[in-house]
């Protein structure tokens, strides 16, 4: 069992959702971005996902792209994600960490190599948001054999179809698009949620993550209801903006206590 399934198993058995936050390496200084992973585990998290900065990330709206704009100003690449990750690890070895990012710096890295990097780094999980799963059986077979979770997006407009594709070759836990759009849009609809979400479970005993236009306690203890964790992104992206370097790290740990106690409620 890797570890993303057994914290969903640990999860499942003391009756509590998962708590995923999101934060971009290297956003808003890379000598942060250690502190703010253990921030997020002391306010509750049970799984990181850590953002590769992109120059084009297309399914991210303006408050991801900037700050990915910021790292990228600071010269932050792939190999300096995966040295956070070692850094990370060298006091945290349980809290899953996912990498979520887009071909191009996995393509430029080759797949193979990227697979025995991350998981040498502690990775436990990739997603790589343009990735679709019908193209790609082998990335996922590398990322399993290497022990990293590939883990495969969905949205309201996948098919039945591309459901079952997904669910074929995903490990860790399915993310669940909320919403048509990019992320930090203001139009969650959890009745729509709701309603996709038994779909995906027929097709996979594999958890499902739901995330895009969860901005706080109440969104998320809402979307809760339905799916096994919440993935919140953009929301700590501004609270990261509006902070001074100095408030950051306490600022984010309070924010995360918070969603953490609206899901344990």
């Amino acid at each position: 069992m890797s570890k993303i399934s057994a914290v969903f198993s640990d999860l499942k058995q003391a009756g509590k959702k998962g708590l995923v936050p999101f934060i971009t390496a290297g956003d808003p200084e890379p000598g942060l971005t250690v502190a703010l992973m253990h921030a997020l585990v002391r306010g509750g998290a049970n799984v990181i996902e850590l953002g590769v900065p992109f120059s084009d990330p297309m399914a991210d709206g303006p408050v991801i792209q900037r700050s990915s704009e910021r790292a990228l100003s600071q010269g932050v690449t792939l190999r300096h994600c995966l040295e956070m990750v070692k850094a990370f690890r060298e006091t945290d070895a349980n809290t899953p960490v996912v990498l979520m990012g887009y071909a191009n710096p996995v393509e430029q890295m080759g797949a193979a190599r990227f697979a025995a990097e991350a998981k040498a780094a502690g990775v436990d999980g990739v997603l790589i948001v343009d990735y679709p799963p019908e193209e790609c059986v082998d990335f996922a077979q590398q990322m399993r054999t290497a022990g990293v979770d590939p883990i495969f997006l969905l949205a309201p407009t996948s098919s039945p179809t591309r459901i079952k594709e997904a669910a074929k070759i995903a490990s860790g836990y399915i993310y669940y698009v909320s919403l048509r759009g990019v992320t930090g849009a203001n139009n969650l609809n959890t009745q729509d949620v709701a309603s996709i979400i038994p779909q995906i479970r027929a097709a996979t005993p594999i958890p499902i993550a739901v995330g895009f236009g969860i901005h706080d306690a109440a969104s998320a203890k809402a979307v809760s209801n339905t799916a096994d964790a919440v993935v919140i992104g953009s929301r700590i992206i501004r609270l990261l903006e509006e902070a001074t370097p100095g408030e950051a790290v306490q600022s984010l740990e309070h924010f995360i206590r918070e969603i953490r106690t609206a899901l344990d409620s």
